[in-house]
């Protein structure tokens, strides 16, 4: 509830100051064209995963980072199509996936399963696999 009334506080101080400055009819102009462009991401959200699954195939990200970036795209979007000015610099920034994956690495909390399971797959290409068979068979 404290994060929702501070981000309310901020839009509207943003907005306020904005649209002072330009004007009703851009600022109506402005709140179309942002709620446009978030309904044509929506639109276009296929092609957007496509691209993350690909990623995901080569290796490049991980799964984890996956998620999130569709996430963040889709927040993104949603922020476009919500009027003000602030919600629309954060919907617009979230859209660049260089900025996404700077903020997905820098609050991923590196568990350490991850590590381990990372690491296990390496250790398990130089093991061999025997079964031993105990040669006596005499019963005591």
């Amino acid at each position: 509830m404290l994060y929702f009334l501070l981000y309310l506080f901020v839009e509207v101080i943003v907005s306020v100051n904005i649209s002072s400055q330009i004007g009703g009819l851009a600022t109506f102009l402005e709140i179309m064209l942002s709620a446009f462009v978030g309904i044509s991401i929506l639109i276009n959200f296929k092609q957007t995963l496509f691209e993350n699954f690909t990623a995901v195939s080569q290796g490049k990200i991980g799964i984890a980072e996956f998620e999130q970036l569709n996430l963040f795209t889709l927040l993104g979007a949603i922020l476009l199509i919500i009027p003000g000015f602030f919600t629309d610099t954060v919907g617009i920034l979230l859209q660049f996936s260089t900025l996404t994956a700077m903020i997905v690495n820098r609050y991923d909390v590196k568990s350490t399963n991850r590590f381990q399971e990372k690491n296990q797959y390496k250790k398990d290409e130089d093991v061999i696999d025997v079964e031993i068979i105990d040669s006596n068979t005499t019963l005591k």
